[in-house]
C-alpha cells in the first residue's frame, strides 16, 4: 500500500471516528440563525470562545454579524414561518441592544 493510500485511509477512519462521537443538530433555518448569534455573543465578549475558552471582544467583527443577519432578514422577508421570522426579529433585537451597550 502506498504512502498516500494509507494516509487517505487513516484520514477518512478519523473522520469516521470523530462523527461517531459528535452528534450535531439538524441545520434548518432556526438553527442556522442561532448559530450566527452565539458567533456575534463571542464577538461581543459576552461568552466564552469555544476554542480558546476565554472572552474577548471584536466589536467590529460582531457589528459585521449583526449587519449580516439584518441582510437575512431583509432578503428572507415574507418566505418565512412565523416562527423563523420571530427568532429572526427577537434575535437581532437583543443583538443590536446589546451591541448599543457596548459601544455606548
Amino acid at each position: 500500500m502506498s504512502n498516500d493510500t494509507k494516509d487517505n485511509s487513516q484520514s477518512t477512519d478519523k473522520a469516521a471516528e470523530q462523527e461517531k462521537r459528535y452528534t450535531l443538530p439538524q441545520i434548518d433555518f432556526s438553527t442556522f440563525v442561532l448559530s450566527i448569534n452565539s458567533s456575534a455573543l463571542v464577538q461581543l465578549g459576552l461568552i466564552e470562545d469555544p476554542s480558546t475558552g476565554q472572552k474577548t471582544k471584536n466589536i467590529p467583527l460582531a457589528k459585521q454579524t449583526i449587519d449580516i443577519l439584518g441582510m437575512l432578514e431583509e432578503k428572507t422577508n415574507g418566505n418565512l414561518t412565523d416562527d423563523e421570522a420571530n427568532i429572526l426579529k427577537n434575535i437581532l433585537y437583543e443583538l443590536r441592544m446589546l451591541y448599543v451597550k457596548e459601544t455606548g
